[in-house]
């Protein structure tokens, strides 16, 4: 499994946050062909989780009005990239006691921290909560005011 790339779109097809592992892709291109995708469905839970665009294969899941995307050149095992994808989610709620788009852009740093350390060069990492809440200070009072 390889994802070239992690996107965080919001309820409007926005992008919140992007990490690229394996080189740079066209954000503004890919995910607009995902979000075309999204407004021909009645709902946004009707979008099939395996999408299949141009060269990439790209697979999502939504939480609390967000979609967390995943791009991939080749085929993946695509269970594998939605377990990711479900742990990153339940580790940002674990870190930030809930998950929307103003805690992600209140706490960015630590979001690409923890995006670094659970996925190297494509490949899942470290995605125990345990872990790495010892590599990564959750954020608290004293970090968010220093």
């Amino acid at each position: 499994m390889a994802v070239q790339s992690v996107f965080i779109l919001n309820f409007l097809g926005d992008v919140i946050i992007e990490k690229h592992y394996r080189g740079l892709i066209n954000r503004a291109q890919l995910c607009e062909m995902f979000w075309d995708i999204v407004s021909k469905a009645e709902k946004p839970t009707e979008v099939l989780p395996v999408v299949s665009v141009s060269k990439y294969y790209l697979i999502h899941i939504q939480t609390n009005g967000l979609f967390f995307l995943a791009a991939s050149l080749k085929e993946t095992p695509p269970l594998l990239v939605v377990e990711f994808l479900h742990r990153l989610s339940d580790t940002f709620k674990g870190y930030f006691g809930g998950i929307s788009e103003e805690t992600l852009k209140e706490n960015f740093v630590t979001v690409y921290q923890l995006l670094d350390e659970m996925m190297d060069n494509g490949f899942p990492f470290t995605t125990e909560p345990n872990i790495l809440s010892e590599m990564i200070a959750p954020p608290n009072l004293l970090t968010q005011l220093g």
